[in-house]
């Protein structure tokens, strides 16, 4: 055999998706050869995924013809030659478009491939004495043959060209017994977990992903915040996203004795377990984040602001900011005066209207919507378009308002005169009331979110139509 020393670290593009072939430099002289035959920061620098192995497994084949496959595991591999030469074949059998594409190719020591989890992987030896090595991102157990995918090595569709025909090669008995393509059940993706899936933007999630198979939803009974099992039983294995939707937001009741612990308890103590699962794991989480973060004394907040509360909540919510910051891959997600189906300020001014009162509101806090549909499609944005991980500010476009400004504009869209909403100042509207203070000023820069390629509807246009709907169900 003789190897193609000193190639130049290149990555080479396969028709299956995420599949990527890579030339390896291998140094030699008349001893032998030497190659970095993982390089973590070279390879990730040239587009690698960075998928964090933990086992090295080696398979040592005495003779030329030896054929093993074909598998897909639930897992990643970097495969590469340690000793002699090969014939590799892989077959993508994940549910999808690219189901069933196939790419062969010959590999030496100096070449290596990157297989992700669910494409079907084989190879027959070249040479006698073939040492074939790779390492996986997740250890091997028994009960992870169970989500093994397997297609026989002769299947008509794939049609791969062994170069020692099958009849004469060396194969296991059971991998003479693997299904034709027609008959393999693809392996699914990994899942994403909508976690506090009851709340108000919990619906507007599972209302987006409706009819998604792919989207896991537990409000509190299927996942307990409090609960250490919630944690520790569950099988993230088979996860790549958690969406945190829960929160404590009883912005008053956080600054009493029982609710300060138990806004700390769901804002941070059970974001810090998620973050810990998210790191072991390497899952993305995605964790909602609030305007009350900042004190409000910047009339526009954008995402490098450091962050200032007045009060528990907003406390509680930087806290968990900070500890979901150093997920490697996170999104934190920052709203501002948050609308969705449930009890909220719009609902309240609809029915205080329709009662025909007059109510006195703030005018001196000035901020925009944020509707629980926009911000689920925002998340939804972030995560298929794979923007860079980060904090990202996503409430509703559009004109300032102030509480009042959208007070008479639920007025005059459910038909009563705008003259009825009275302004006043949060001193004069609190004035006397054991409240939490609030920010002033919660307006958030959106040109990071729009950058991103994603553009917030304007508030009016969702009230306008977050109103109608109420009143074609009504």
């Amino acid at each position: 055999m003789q190897i193609a020393f000193s190639k130049k670290l290149t990555a080479h593009e396969t028709p299956i998706p995420g599949v990527v072939l890579y030339d390896l430099p291998v140094h030699g002289d008349n001893r032998g050869w030497f190659k970095e035959n993982w390089q973590r920061e070279k390879m990730v620098a040239l587009g690698l995924p960075d998928f964090h192995p933990v086992q090295n497994n080696i398979s040592f084949n005495e003779k030329a013809g030896t054929t093993r496959g074909i598998h897909a595991e639930p897992w990643d591999k970097f495969i590469s030659v340690a000793t002699g030469r090969i014939f590799g074949a892989w077959v993508d059998l994940r549910e999808g478009p690219s189901f069933g594409a196939v790419f062969t190719a010959e590999l030496d020591p100096s070449q290596a491939i990157f297989i992700p989890r669910g494409v079907g992987n084989a190879f027959q030896t070249l040479e006698d004495n073939t040492a074939y090595t790779y390492l996986v991102n997740d250890h091997w157990s028994a009960d992870a043959q169970g989500q093994y995918t397997f297609l026989n090595l002769a299947d008509e569709t794939a049609a791969i060209s062994w170069p020692v025909p099958l009849e004469e090669a060396e194969l296991s008995d059971k991998d003479k017994a693997h299904p034709r393509l027609a008959d393999v059940v693809p392996m699914p993706p990994k899942k994403i977990l909508v976690v506090g899936a009851d709340g108000q933007l919990g619906k507007a999630l599972r209302e987006l992903y409706d009819g998604d198979t792919t989207v896991e939803f537990a409000g509190r009974a299927g996942f307990d915040l409090g609960s250490e099992a919630s944690f520790t039983e569950r099988n993230w294995k088979n996860y790549s996203t958690i969406i945190n939707a829960a929160a404590y937001t009883a912005v008053d009741t956080a600054e009493t004795a029982e609710g300060r612990p138990a806004a700390w308890s769901v804002n941070v103590a059970a974001v810090a377990r998620l973050a810990r699962v998210a790191v072991e794991h390497d899952l993305t989480l995605v964790h909602v984040s609030s305007d009350y973060v900042f004190d409000g004394v910047r009339e526009s907040h954008d995402e490098t602001e450091p962050v200032s509360p007045l009060g528990v909540y907003g406390q509680t919510k930087a806290a968990g900011d900070a500890v979901v910051s150093v997920v490697p891959k996170h999104y934190i997600v920052r709203t501002s005066w948050v609308i969705g189906d449930g009890n909220n300020f719009v609902r309240t001014m609809e029915s205080l209207a329709a009662r025909g009162v007059k109510p006195s509101v703030v005018n001196d806090q000035i901020g925009r919507l944020s509707f629980t549909a926009d911000i689920a499609t925002g998340i939804r944005h972030l995560l298929e378009s794979a923007a860079d991980y980060g904090t990202y500010n996503l409430s509703n476009d559009g004109d300032l308002q102030s509480w009042a400004d959208i007070a008479r504009d639920v007025y005059e869209l459910v038909g009563e005169p705008r003259s009825a909403v009275t302004g006043v100042s949060t001193e004069e509207y609190f004035r006397g009331k054991d409240v939490a203070p609030r920010p002033l000023h919660s307006v958030l820069d959106l040109t990071k979110i729009k950058e991103s390629g994603f553009a917030p509807r304007p508030a009016r246009a969702a009230l306008e139509e977050y109103l109608g709907q109420r009143v074609m169900v009504d």
